[in-house]
């Protein structure tokens, strides 16, 4: 579980698509908490720290305290959704931390031991088949993302989820197989095509340049020359 971080936000009146618009105008993100004993509570986000905390990496496996008029609700970021065109956060939902609830998450991966991996040191190419793995995860134990080594792997070799550590308590929402996370690919090989070389069959000789002994076609001779 990464760190958790403090953030202020303000409660709003929910007021329909113009009352957000109004809020996105004046510089905050309309939000909602929800889940655990309370009633659903909307609040709005100052944008800007909305936007630097998105781009710290494991946003949604970060337990976060809202705090909301002297009152700190501690919550974890559920979904965000984006503008269609710029991909702007336009909305958030946040969920009540419960103890001891469990919670399926999407969890990043992240690749290790790429310079120590043999088959992309002769050219294999690092096929990624799952960029998150989903997770029930206690909230106190959700991870910042998941590692998988390849260093030592070859050509051919597969790294699946049985081959990543999982924290205590955390287990694959896909239970029926030990599904493949990536795999060292062999490289694709690209033929180009070959040009003709000069002086190929077929070719036209040169001004100047005599045809080669046993020619088929004889020259004829001139007139008045001796038989």
């Amino acid at each position: 579980m990464s760190d958790d971080a403090m953030i202020e936000a303000l409660p709003r009146e929910p007021r329909g698509k113009g009352g957000a618009r109004a809020l996105r105008r004046e510089g905050r993100t309309p939000a909602i908490v929800y889940g655990g004993e309370g009633e659903p509570l909307s609040v709005s986000l100052d944008y800007n720290v909305l936007e630097r905390e998105l781009g710290r990496r494991g946003f949604f496996a970060r337990l976060y305290d809202l705090k909301v008029n002297g009152d700190v609700i501690r919550v974890l970021p559920r979904d965000v959704q984006v503008h269609p065109v710029t991909d702007a956060p336009i909305h958030v939902d946040f969920i009540r931390y419960v103890a001891g609830a469990t919670l399926a998450v999407s969890v990043g991966v992240r690749f290790d031991g790429q310079e120590e991996c043999e088959g992309l040191k002769r050219g294999g190419v690092l096929n990624i088949v799952r960029h998150e793995v989903e997770l029930l995860c206690p909230l106190e134990a959700i991870p910042e993302f998941l590692v998988a080594n390849v260093a030592g792997c070859e050509i051919g070799d597969s790294i699946h989820i049985s081959h990543i550590d999982l924290p205590e308590g955390v287990t694959p929402t896909i239970t029926d197989r030990d599904f493949t996370v990536a795999t060292i690919a062999a490289p694709t090989i690209i033929v180009e095509p070959v040009e003709e070389e000069e002086g190929e069959e077929g070719e036209e000789l040169e001004d100047g340049e005599e045809a080669p002994e046993g020619d088929d076609e004889a020259a004829p001779a001139s007139d008045g020359e001796e038989s």
